[in-house]
């Protein structure tokens, strides 16, 4: 017995499976859960009562709300379902006669798309982490029936199973459909297809559409970006933001603040990211970094409010997480930071600040090994992104695998180029060897020849002259390299030195402007307590050292397990946050 047809308001019958799909089509998911699974209740206890095609409609928008839902593996098994029903659908059809166009048309146009539920199976396979299923889900569906939502999925899941020709040819795929899909465009630039290769692709778009000149050049920048050449991908992106059509675009700032924090220039990525901010007081991405930025640079209440806003826009994000954790690892609240990196990874695996900031909270609570895990994924996410090399070779340092570091610093100069970031990494290795202290002292001076303003191969080149106990020169470095710009470190470096040339108020000086920059730098605190005593009465001397010393005791067990984190904050040196 067929379902017993309803009216429209018109006069015409209206079955309940289309009542269903009405209610599907306005959005009335909680409704069309609610009823659907009463009818299918209904057909499982009469399976008569309602056609073939009917039941797979009813499990497919039955599915659709628990997807809606979010009971994403309960949606997997009714879409499942809902496939075989269609199977046995497509067998009786075939063994029927054609009753004619007329009968069999409106029944087959109404009919949910095969292709589109199993594209609803792959993202509910990707909300479960199964992306194995996802990507055998979706290559099951024939290369011509892909449509290009179907192929950006397959292209992003191969990337990120390691299948890079399949993702390649798969993000091309997608373009040969959308010549303007930009994210595709980006995929393939970050799978090293040459950037003139992609641009050829759009060609046909570029000059068939006004106003689209600057979109050869937005490819040539993304090109530079994914190749790591940062200051041409600067130069290509402030071409294009100073064009009075994109100037303000909120994704072409966001661009060059990280840009600027991976050549290390953190003034200016601070300054780009504060822009963008007030341009879109909503904007998520990228405030992990800009989080991390502040944290380093002290600002910890900025880095609470900045935390509390984004939380406000969105706990769904890793973002706010990891601004939250950089607040923790900063206030040396190492399990926290531990605990918020972890959650921030649970909701996007891919956030290579989130898994630094785990990596880096790692290795402070002594867990070496883990962390090493965790920068090696973060390389794998993030190639051309220095910082991630940084922190492995710190853990590498911690372990006392010297040789391990030294092969990774090789590779990055060698992969990276010749440059500040990379020249000053090398010297950090080679100075943690007797042997190599000299080759340090020559890759020093020409990283600092290249960028005479480039904070950690200055503190690198203090720490070098210190042990040489050439304190003058030291003293005439950080003044110079304090000529156009203020920093903490460079502020209590150059206070110990004064102090060793017995200048003392003027180390005094420094040590307050040091913390008048960061309010939580311990060692410049310390300094300036110790150049207090010096100054307090003779006969209180003696019991004051002994108090000093057992402070100093208390704030070694306060500054975490691993004794590495004494010399990371020494140097102002988070090569895992950077």
């Amino acid at each position: 017995v067929p379902s017993r047809p309803l009216r429209r308001p018109g006069g015409s019958s209206m079955s309940v499976v289309e009542h269903v799909r009405e209610m599907a089509a306005a959005g009335l998911h909680s409704n069309v859960r609610l009823l659907s699974g009463l009818l299918l209740t209904m057909s499982g206890n009469n399976p008569e009562l309602f056609s073939p095609s009917q039941k797979y409609q009813l499990l497919v928008y039955h599915a659709d709300s628990l997807f809606h839902d979010k009971e994403y593996r309960n949606a997997v098994s009714k879409y499942t379902m809902a496939l075989q029903q269609k199977k046995a659908l497509s067998k009786t059809s075939k063994v029927r006669p054609s009753t004619g166009n007329a009968a069999s048309t409106p029944q087959s146009q109404c009919l949910p798309s095969e292709i589109e539920v199993k594209y609803k199976m792959a993202e509910c396979y990707t909300m479960l982490k199964q992306d194995k299923d996802a990507i055998a889900i979706l290559d099951g569906i024939p290369s011509r029936q892909r449509t290009p939502k179907i192929n950006m999925m397959l292209a992003n899941l191969y990337k990120k199973a390691g299948q890079e020709r399949s993702s390649v040819t798969s993000y091309k795929e997608v373009l040969r459909q959308c010549p303007l899909a930009l994210d595709a465009i980006l995929g393939l630039l970050s799978l090293s297809v040459k950037g003139a290769e992609v641009a050829s692709m759009t060609i046909n778009i570029i000059q068939s559409i006004p106003n689209l000149d600057w979109l050869s050049v937005w490819i040539k920048a993304y090109a530079f970006v994914h190749t790591g050449d940062n200051t041409r991908a600067i130069n290509t992106i402030c071409s294009l933001e100073k064009k009075s059509l994109l100037r303000d675009n909120v994704d072409l700032l966001g661009s060059l603040a990280d840009l600027y924090f991976r050549a290390g220039d953190n003034k200016n990525s601070i300054l780009k990211f504060e822009q963008a901010q007030m341009l879109d007081p909503y904007l998520i991405k990228g405030m992990d970094v800009y989080g991390y930025l502040l944290a380093r640079e002290g600002r910890l209440e900025d880095v609470e409010n900045l935390g509390c806003r984004l939380f406000n826009i969105s706990d769904q994000h890793a973002e706010p997480w990891v601004v939250s954790g950089c607040h923790s690892f900063y206030s040396k609240r190492y399990s926290r930071a531990l605990y918020l990196g972890a959650k921030a990874i649970q909701l996007n695996s891919n956030s290579v600040q989130a898994l630094l900031l785990k990596g880096a909270a790692l290795r402070n609570m002594g867990r070496v090994q883990e962390a090493i895990i965790h920068f090696r994924e973060a390389i794998r996410l993030a190639p051309c992104r220095l910082d991630c090399y940084e922190g492995l070779i710190e853990c590498y340092l911690a372990s006392n695998s010297i040789r391990e570091a030294m092969v990774m610093a090789n590779n990055v100069y060698k992969t990276l180029g010749a440059n500040a970031q990379t020249l000053t990494l090398l010297a950090t290795v080679c100075l943690e060897d007797p042997v190599t202290q000299e080759k340090a002292k020559t890759l020093l001076d020409k990283a600092l020849t290249q960028r005479p303003d480039y904070i950690k191969a200055v503190v690198k080149k203090a720490e070098l002259l210190s042990r040489e106990q050439k304190y003058e020169d030291g003293i005439a470095l950080l003044r110079n390299a304090l000529a156009n710009q203020s920093d903490c470190v460079l502020h209590r470096i150059l206070g110990d030195f004064l102090v060793a040339v017995n200048e003392y108020q003027e180390a005094m000086d420094q040590y307050s402007i040091a913390l008048s920059l960061d309010p939580n730098d311990q060692k410049s605190l310390e300094g300036l307590q110790k150049m207090e005593k010096e100054e307090s009465p003779t006969d209180a001397t003696q019991e004051e050292d002994v108090d000093d010393m057992e402070g100093s005791g208390e704030e070694g067990d306060l500054e975490g397990s691993d004794s590495e984190a004494a010399q990371w904050a020494d140097q102002e040196q988070w090569f895992g946050m950077q």
